[in-house]
């Protein structure tokens, strides 16, 4: 029976077994034994209460089932989804995911990853606030580093779940121009040590090529913080008539402060997002959105991290996620 106050060790279990502690290590892995052993081996390991030591087991395979997920700021709801989606991914592999939130700021986050790295993280999975940061090279050949949603064009990456961020800018603001809208406020949530994040950038590129006037405003992903930067917005002399959001809790910063400016999305105002969070289903008038298919990138920046782990070879690095537009109430032809 097991002993409540001191941990089983591997040398009880051989002892009880008559197996060398090397053999019943193996057993226990079902590795290089019989079946007859290996199930011999794990009945008494069960019933003596054996658990094996998470940090012998590291020490001796060099892994600690750990991955480092990084978020680039939890304050968006879509991310606290996608990186929940994610642990669960994880967990199904026996691999468990630490989260850290580098809260939208490009210096935390770098000093975040490196310190993942040295607490020897098996992977690092990022979505990263600055994909271009030349750190990510340094950090990426250190251990295998998976990115979702941007690449990072610094860095030899193990594998990358990217966002085809132009075809959805391009579905957006396309879709706005077909409803007569030729000025558009366009929240990012860029700071402005990051200014040439490849979405901001191909929102100047297709305004350009449609002849909209597109203005990008930085916004904070909390809703206290973007409801102010969205009545600011509204309460200006020419107020764009549409609003094209690049996160959906971006977007409900915006419905907040068109309630409270007695404004109605929809007739007032259009607004678009970019997520199709579940809460935005339920708005009145439900938001326009743009849907990435998140559960397919949990899945898919699971299997190459846990590949890169393994050191497997997979046939394709690169997943290019499509965008799919959920057309609602929020957005109306002027």
């Amino acid at each position: 029976m097991a002993r409540p106050n001191k941990r089983t060790t591997l040398r009880e279990v051989a002892e009880a077994t008559g197996l060398s502690t090397a053999a019943v290590s193996y057993a226990l892995r079902g590795k290089h034994v019989s079946k007859e052993t290996e199930e011999r081996v794990r009945k008494a390991a069960a019933e003596l209460g054996y658990e094996a030591d998470p940090i012998a087991r590291a020490l001796a395979s060099g892994r600690t089932s750990m991955v480092g997920v990084l978020a680039g700021d939890l304050q968006d709801l879509w991310q606290q989804q996608l990186m929940a989606a994610i642990g669960r991914e994880l967990l199904a592999g026996d691999r468990y995911a630490l989260i850290l939130d580098a809260g939208g700021d490009p210096d935390r986050e770098l000093k975040l990853a490196k310190q993942l790295r040295d607490q020897r993280v098996d992977a690092l999975l990022v979505s990263p606030v600055n994909p271009s940061a030349e750190e990510w090279a340094a950090i990426a050949d250190a251990l295998p580093v998976v990115a979702v949603g941007d690449s990072l064009s610094m860095a030899r990456t193990a594998g990358q779940v990217i966002f085809d961020n132009r075809a959805g800018i391009d579905s957006v603001l396309e879709y706005l121009y077909g409803l007569g809208h030729r000025r558009v406020t366009v929240l990012t949530p860029t700071r402005p040590s990051t200014p040439d994040r490849p979405a901001d950038v191909y929102v100047r590129e297709a305004a350009e090529r449609l002849g909209l006037r597109a203005e990008l405003v930085p916004c904070p992903q909390e809703l206290g913080e973007a409801t102010v930067v969205a009545r600011r917005l509204l309460d200006g002399p020419r107020p764009a008539t549409a609003v094209f959001c690049f996160s959906d809790s971006l977007a409900y910063g915006v419905y907040a402060a068109a309630a409270e400016a007695s404004l109605s999305v929809g007739r007032d105002v259009s607004v678009v997002g970019f997520d199709d969070h579940p809460v935005s289903r339920v708005l009145t008038p439900p938001l326009t959105t743009v849907d990435w298919g998140l559960p397919e990138i949990a899945a898919e920046a699971a299997r190459l991290t846990v590949a890169a782990i393994e050191g497997k070879r997979v046939r394709k690095k690169r997943i290019l996620c499509a965008p799919r537009m959920s057309e609602r109430g929020s957005a109306v032809r002027v």
